[in-house]
């Protein structure tokens, strides 16, 4: 059903009122043509749309104020999104004894566990959150998701924490590929394209196959390293430190990056690259306040410059005064009555010497 408003009432109101006007001073004009626009009765092509021009920006105009007018005060509303429509960022985290030995961060005095933590602030930080639904898969020699499409920052933020969530696990041998099978297992209903699939990890040994397949919904795959890649510490007999060339193997067979976190927090860049989110066009982010705003301009910018623009360039016949002939036909034409006026002389004697000469 269409609905009507005020200002569309008014709106049509007033462009009647200004179409009667136009007859009327149509009438007025076509007896005053051959003063107004020379011998041939005419204007301008350009300035026969004026009465329309005058009709529409009138019309353009009162429906913005009016609409203007009715509006309620504005008030700046948090973007909310519907859960349904709503991106996803699925966390699988290397929760191995290995992730608690001190020798990550710029300072290499962090546990690896902490420095994965910092990173995970600081790319929540940075990207728009409430676009986003957060699951995270914890991963040893085994997996086991701990939380499926949550809002809440904090459960995520508990997660990374001091949890020892490594005693969920039987010991064992770190099993990266079983959280990325869990994460394509949870991912694999979701939207295609609507996924970003985030691992945290200091890396272990991969097998050459078994590599799980991901599902049509990850878009993206990034693969962050914690702890020191060039020096190891012992844990359970033997050493340990960030397998990077093990965790870019990874990225790669996924089809994805590897970025080494012990240092340097995710560059923005990166972050922007797997975080874009389809933005609406410059006209569907439009509301009807602005509308309404573009109408009074346009209307009001119209209805102002026209009569100077109908002045100036409304009809190309100048009554008055004609300007001066340039200076070479000047010379010719002064040239040429020189010319005429000796002539009248000459003829002139030679008329009276005849005569005198009878």
């Amino acid at each position: 059903m269409v609905t009507v408003t005020h200002a569309e009432i008014a709106a049509a109101a007033v462009a009647l009122v200004v179409i009667a006007a136009e007859i009327l001073h149509a009438r007025r004009c076509r007896r005053l043509a051959r003063l107004a626009f020379g011998p041939d009765r005419r204007p301008a092509a350009w300035a026969r749309l004026a009465p329309a021009l005058r009709v529409l920006a009138t019309a353009a105009l009162c429906w913005g104020l009016v609409t203007l007018l009715e509006l309620p005060p504005g008030v700046h509303v948090a973007r909310t999104v519907p859960d349904n429509q709503r991106r996803h960022v699925v966390i699988v985290l290397d929760v191995s004894p290995s992730m608690r030995l001190k020798d990550a961060g710029p300072n290499a005095d962090e546990s690896r566990m902490k420095r994965a933590s910092a990173v995970m602030e600081s790319f929540l930080e940075r990207v728009p959150i409430e676009l986003y639904l957060l699951s995270v898969v914890a991963c040893y020699n085994g997996s086991k998701p701990v939380v499926v499409d949550t809002k809440d920052l904090e459960v995520v933020r508990n997660i990374f924490g001091d949890l020892p969530m490594h005693y969920a696990f039987s010991p064992g041998k770190t099993d990266l590929f079983s959280g990325l099978a869990e994460a394509a297992r949870i991912a694999q209903p979701w939207q295609p394209k609507s996924t970003l699939l985030l691992m945290i990890s200091d890396g272990d040994t991969v097998p050459a196959v078994g590599m799980p397949k991901m599902p049509a919904s990850i878009a993206d795959v990034l693969v962050v390293g914690v702890g020191d890649p060039r020096q190891g510490s012992f844990i359970d007999g033997r050493m340990s430190r960030q397998d990077s060339s093990t965790l870019r193997q990874i990225a790669a067979r996924l089809g994805g990056s590897y970025h080494d976190g012990n240092a340097k927090h995710i560059p923005t860049a990166t972050i922007r690259g797997l975080t874009v989110i389809p933005r609406q066009g410059a006209f569907e982010r439009l509301t009807r306040r602005e509308y309404a705003l573009i109408a009074c301009v346009l209307g009001a910018s119209v209805y102002a410059f026209l009569p100077v623009l109908l002045h100036l360039l409304g009809t190309r016949w100048r009554p008055g005064v004609r300007p001066l002939a340039p200076p070479a036909v000047r010379r010719i034409a002064g040239r040429t009555r020189e010319s005429a006026a000796a002539g009248f002389v000459r003829d002139e004697i030679g008329a009276r010497a005849e005569t005198l000469g009878q």
